[in-house]
């Protein structure tokens, strides 16, 4: 009898989940797709990935399906699956796609211009959300996909705040918006203030823009433009420590999402300091150490662990951290766009958008100005 409602209740989740592979594969082929048609416009320089994330494409799709055909109750055990365990194992393993030591190549000049960026990302948007009387929840989601790593910081940031749905959706589409506007301008700026000085450029690049392929795009579009590899390195090494600070800032973010609701009287309860810093963000800097001693043995010894092959080891991390941002990380948010109702949103207004370029304007000048100052002091 007990394995009889065992299987009954499995079987409850399978509808949800395969809905969600569905749109998240269809989020895949959507974002693929716009990346070949802006190839192919000549807006994008060739050896680009899509700067649209499949993630992003699938929220979309998702969003689509609910407030149109709408979707009954046989899928939600399923969608609530998703959105919950999906997101924690995507997000643990991308800490196999950021090793500690490509931290060290930026210096002791360079770090200190990531924070900087990143404490502007993040006090900057908290400002300007109490400032408009905007959701906590909501200004708390673009501050940390703003200052950290523009998607991931924002799934990663949700559960520890309990976000809801339609938050994640405009914190996502406020993300993708006004990183996809800097990566097609960016770059142009970047040279502009730092023609003949390629590890300004990349440094710029890599603290003013939001997400990592977003990013990518804007290093490849400079190189394209004016035939400078280093750009693309330096912008490169540059975003992946700025994601390593994921560690610190999502537990940092939370404390204040919490002691500013109980300041503002919505009687939240702030949790014990270790429910913080949530079991996933562990899972992620565990990744992150196996992937750093694995290349630390592959330079020391030619082999990861005395085990793998340097080529053995690049494909397993490559394989896992991809299968982690792309699938799991999909799955979830398909999740998220399938259970957001649109008439949700009418609540939360064009403010947050405001918010939102604010803060990318902001972090951009900052950056600016730092690189203009101290940048002769960096060395990659």
């Amino acid at each position: 009898m007990a394995d009889k409602l065992k299987k009954v209740s499995i079987g409850n989740y399978i509808p949800g989940l395969l809905i969600c592979l569905v749109v998240m594969l269809a989020g895949i082929y959507g974002a693929d797709l716009i990346g070949i048609l802006l190839l192919a416009a000549g807006i994008l320089p060739e050896g680009s990935a899509s700067p649209i994330s499949g993630i992003f494409v699938a929220i979309l799709i998702g969003i689509v399906i609910r407030n149109t055909v709408g979707l009954p109750d046989l899928f939600s055990k399923g969608i609530s699956f998703a959105v919950k365990y999906a997101l924690r194992a995507g997000i643990i393993l991308l800490g196999l796609r950021l090793s500690l030591t490509e931290a060290l190549k930026l210096g002791a000049w360079g770090l200190p211009l990531i924070v900087a960026c990143i404490s502007v990302g993040l006090f900057v948007t908290l400002f300007f959300t109490s400032k408009m009387k905007q959701s906590n929840r909501l200004g708390t989601l673009i501050a940390t996909g703003t200052g950290i790593c523009g998607v991931t910081a924002i799934m990663a940031t949700a559960p520890v705040i309990k976000a809801k749905e339609n938050e994640i959706s405009y914190a996502v589409a406020n993300i993708t918006i006004f990183g996809l506007l800097g990566m097609l301008f960016y770059p142009y700026l970047a040279h502009g203030f730092f023609a003949d000085e390629p590890i300004k450029a990349g440094l710029f690049l890599g603290t003013a823009i939001h997400d990592t392929a977003q990013v990518t795009g804007a290093a490849l579009i400079y190189d394209q433009m004016y035939e400078s590899d280093t750009v693309v390195d330096v912008a490169t090494i540059t975003k992946l420590t700025r994601n390593l600070f994921i560690i610190a800032v999502i537990p940092f973010v939370s404390y204040l999402f919490f002691r500013n609701g109980n300041k503002n009287g919505q009687k939240t309860i702030l949790p014990k300091w270790y429910k913080l810093f949530p079991l996933f963000i562990l899972g992620f800097l565990f990744l992150s150490l196996v992937r750093t001693i694995g290349d630390a043995t592959v330079s020391s010894t030619g082999q990861a662990f005395s085990l793998f092959s340097p080529e053995a080891w690049e494909s397993f991390y490559s394989f896992w951290s991809s299968f982690g941002s792309t699938y799991m990380l999909g799955l979830a948010m398909a999740g998220v766009g399938l259970g957001t109702n649109l008439k949700i949103f009418k609540g939360l207004g064009i403010k947050p958008f405001y918010i939102g370029l604010i803060a990318a304007v902001s972090v951009g000048g900052v950056s600016l100005l730092l690189i203009s100052l101290f940048g002769d002091l960096i060395t990659v």
